[in-house]
């Protein structure tokens, strides 16, 4: 039996919505569907959760963060399979910015295991201004920590854990259209990049759609909004699912949901969605 996973940052739920994302929602249905950059008020998520309820057919579990400062992040997570437990933040950041950025979920798959679903928003960061960079950074170090202890519990007999979100990092220059050019760039630093490589070397998680796909130049996630960058697809990968090594095991394939024109995006990110055997 098997079961979807999505992450998708949705550069707003109601422009998304006015954009016709409820036509992917019905084609894809995803079991699980972790969102991204919702940026809108508990009052405006509640009923377009319902509406996407709805084109479910069937019970859906809900669980979302709003950011405290208006308009930014927020991060969801909808669930068609039972949910055991919810948490919300990461342990120690406290700062409004830092907030509805990061919200787990204890999932039941079908064959009655239990997994930790994470939907994670990393800050952007930007070069140019040094206190974007210290939260960025500073939310990577507490986030690294809290995925060791997701991996202690992982190794220890207890939940496989993913992780699902827009991580504002892409990896190699297999993940960027055009490495060279953005060394200098908040995304592409190497004092960025070293995140996942400890992620993937020390702590022991598996980029799943790159495990999938090989070493191959992309498949990206985002297109800039300026110049042709979508139409030229020169795109980022920075949308990931980072599995402990036994869920990574399960996958068994992905899709990258990259619009057939400009025009016909719902978000400047695609949705990823892996499929996994559990």
């Amino acid at each position: 039996m098997t079961i979807t996973i999505t992450t998708s940052n949705l550069n707003g739920i109601r422009a998304a919505k006015r954009k016709n994302m409820y036509a992917w929602v019905e084609e894809r249905t995803p079991d699980l569907w972790a969102m991204q950059e919702v940026r809108a008020p508990q009052s405006e998520i509640d009923p377009i959760f319902g509406e996407i309820e709805s084109l479910y057919g069937k019970n859906v579990t809900k669980q979302n963060e709003v950011c405290r400062i208006k308009g930014r992040a927020g991060v969801g997570l909808l669930s068609a399979l039972p949910v055991t437990e919810q948490r919300y933040g990461l342990p120690g950041l406290t700062e409004d910015v830092d907030s509805g950025r990061w919200i787990e979920s204890d999932v039941v798959t079908p064959e009655g295991y239990t997994i930790t679903v994470v939907s994670v928003y990393v800050h952007a960061g930007n070069v140019e201004h040094a206190d974007k960079m210290e939260q960025k950074f500073r939310f990577l170090d507490t986030m690294t920590e809290r995925m060791r202890e997701l991996q202690d519990a992982a190794a220890s007999g207890g939940n496989q854990t993913v992780l699902c979100g827009d991580f504002n990092i892409a990896h190699t220059p297999l993940d960027i259209k055009n490495a060279k050019a953005n060394e200098k760039s908040a995304g592409f630093l190497p004092e960025e990049r070293v995140y996942i490589d400890k992620w993937l070397g020390e702590l022991e998680y598996v980029d799943v759609m790159r495990d999938l796909a090989g070493e191959i130049q992309g498949p990206y996630t985002w297109w800039s909004q300026r110049g042709r960058a979508f139409e030229n697809n020169t795109g980022w990968r920075i949308d990931y699912q980072f599995a402990t090594p036994e869920l990574a095991d399960a996958a068994r394939g992905f899709v990258i949901d990259r619009a057939p024109s400009y025009d016909a995006r719902w978000s400047d990110h695609a949705a990823m969605t892996i499929t996994y055997a559990v």
